[in-house]
């Protein structure tokens, strides 16, 4: 472990170019009313490193040395949240700023109490410290700065600075030891690879703490799988994660290089890019589709072809009730990947008087989208999701033509069959 300084590098803020200007007018009151009832206050986190990176912080989070409660007590819109962590949330109309307490680094034994398991797991994280502590206790050395906005001073107790400019993403103290208190870093070292593009010795990325991912609530786990993969940064960070043992644990049914998720990740990152909405069960969709399929199949091969519907929703309900031991996905999520699994079957063999019908599902646009890529991944022809396309443009004369043609008669007297090729439509929702 490397040598603590005694105290903080300070450092004047403005020759780092970062301003008051840039933050956030909310978490600058934040800051100002703790410290007008005489209390430390920071910025804290993640929204110093994107300052001093020349991003655009999405959430600003502020450190104190007072306690939840008498944060409650200063301001009359927050709540305390969180029993593993408690902090907590102010609230400014839409906007959330997030105070937590100056915490230390856990000591002694923390079993005699509950908090912690007898591997090294820590349930619960409310020692409250100082300033200093506080820093030594965080995860990575780039989130464990801190700045004042009045004063315009940043704080660095670990060496943050210095690893930003090499471009290098560093436990603070022993990474193993960090691991083992809270596994979940794991998936926070790949979520920081991907957003930052830093480097992170890939030692620590064995199976043993992969399989330590297992301890972890599984809504725990849904929260960091939306941070790490509806943040714009979806196909990078599933690139990493596939260099590692983390999805035979989080994904066992997902096999290696599936294209179908590669693309998934890339399209989500693009929609993001472009302002559109994403919804995590979407991705999930993706990820148990062959798992889906799989089962299914064999339902249908043990109960024959007349129960295939049957089938296909038992399947379902199977691939997402294990994969909810692992995830807990919300149940709206389940409705959704459920309802885009079966819309499938449908969108892959059109009849006539289905086909109105299916334009008018909640679910179609979020189903077509699912049928291009299944046809870019070569799952699919692609005819058939141009035919999809295609139909959505057409004029009511044009889209009663097509419809019609899928009829075998009409096809016999010399009907398109709407088969053709051409540029895919540009405008996807889900």
């Amino acid at each position: 472990m490397e040598t603590e300084p005694l105290a903080a590098a300070k450092l004047d803020a403005k020759p780092l170019n970062v301003s008051r200007k840039q933050v956030d007018a909310n978490a600058v009151d934040v800051v100002a009313k703790l410290k007008g009832a005489g209390f430390q206050a920071w910025l804290v986190g993640g929204c110093v490193r994107d300052l001093l990176l020349g991003a655009r912080p999405k959430d600003f989070d502020v450190a104190t040395n007072a306690t939840p409660e008498q944060v409650r007590g200063l301001f009359r819109r927050s709540r305390l949240v969180g029993r593993r962590f408690k902090i907590t949330h102010v609230r400014y109309g839409r906007d959330v700023i997030e105070v937590s307490t100056f915490r230390k680094a856990p000591s002694g034994d923390l079993r005699i109490n509950g908090n912690a398991k007898a591997n090294g797991l820590i349930l619960r994280d409310n020692a409250y410290g100082t300033l200093r502590e506080d820093a030594f206790r965080r995860d990575f050395t780039v989130n464990a700065l801190y700045y004042d906005p009045h004063e315009e001073q940043i704080l660095d107790y670990v060496g943050g600075l210095d690893d930003i400019k090499r471009q290098r993403l560093r436990f603070i103290g022993d990474a193993r030891q960090r691991l083992r208190e809270d596994p979940v870093r794991l998936l926070r070292a790949i979520r920081f690879q991907a957003k930052l593009g830093f480097g992170l010795d890939a030692a620590w990325a064995d199976s043993r703490m992969a399989e330590r991912l297992r301890e972890i609530p599984a809504a725990r786990l849904f929260d960091e799988f939306t941070k790490m993969f509806l943040s714009g940064y979806a196909a990078k960070a599933w690139h990493l994660l596939e260099g590692t043992p983390i999805p035979g644990v989080l994904f066992p049914a997902v096999p290696k290089g599936n294209r179908l998720v590669q693309l998934a990740m890339e399209n989500t990152d693009r929609r993001i890019a472009n302002g559109r909405p994403v919804t995590p069960g979407f991705l999930l969709a993706v990820l148990l589709w062959e798992d889906f399929r799989a089962r299914a199949q064999a339902l249908r091969s043990q109960h024959g072809a007349a129960n295939g519907e049957d089938a296909t929703v038992l399947a379902a309900q199977s691939a997402l009730a294990d994969q909810r031991r692992i995830i807990a996905m919300p149940r709206r999520h389940s409705h959704f990947i459920q309802d885009v699994w079966h819309l499938q079957r449908h969108l892959r063999s059109p009849r006539p008087k289905r086909v109105p019908k299916l334009l008018r599902e909640t679910r179609f646009r979020a189903a077509y989208d699912f049928l291009l890529l299944c046809a870019d991944a070569g799952l699919v022809e692609p005819a058939i999701g141009q035919w999809w396309t295609d139909i959505q443009t057409a004029s009511d004369e044009g889209r009663d033509a097509m419809i019609n043609d899928l009829n075998p008669a009409a096809r016999q007297r010399g009907g398109r069959g709407g088969s053709r090729q051409g540029g895919r439509g540009k405008s996807r929702q889900r």
